[in-house]
């Protein structure tokens, strides 16, 4: 089944259901590919002619996250690492409030910059944080599992 792929940009909504459904498709043709190199075949505007693209792995990797998110519905945006955030937008990365993120900063948690009276954190500090918050929680659950297991 082939479904138009529309050029709007997704911006701050949630995709539609054809939008969805194109992701999915995409993404199940992209998985099925033999593992390593994705290669699909677009149209070249200039030519309209059938252009064969190559995806390393880790392009391919990249994409089936973004396509699954896509498909499950999910709003998505991407966010270069070297990106300064205001502490809003980091608050919001991280579901938390205003405040609460501006007491991580105030702790030293995260490391930030003063531009004139505002904080601005680049995206890289930001998840490397979150990557060490999910690390913490993870072992903190596993003594949660064992303690849990022992009183079995």
């Amino acid at each position: 089944m082939t479904m138009p792929a529309f050029a709007e940009g997704l911006g701050g909504r949630l995709p539609s259901d054809t939008e969805r459904a194109v992701a999915n498709q995409l993404r199940k043709l992209l998985a099925s590919q033999a593992a390593g190199e994705a290669r699909i075949d677009v149209l070249d505007p200039e030519t309209k002619k059938p252009v064969e693209v190559v995806l390393t792995p880790a392009l391919s990797s990249i994409f089936l996250e973004l396509l699954r998110h896509i498909g499950s519905g999910d709003a998505v945006t991407l966010v270069p690492v070297t990106q300064m955030l205001t502490t809003q937008q980091a608050a919001d990365i991280l579901n938390v409030s205003r405040p609460f993120f501006i007491g991580l900063l105030e702790r030293g948690e995260i490391q930030h910059e003063t531009v004139g009276r505002h904080r601005r954190v680049k995206a890289e500090d930001l998840f490397a944080y979150k990557a060490k918050r999910a690390e913490e929680r993870a072992r903190a659950l596993s003594a949660l599992a064992e303690v849990d297991g022992e009183l079995l």
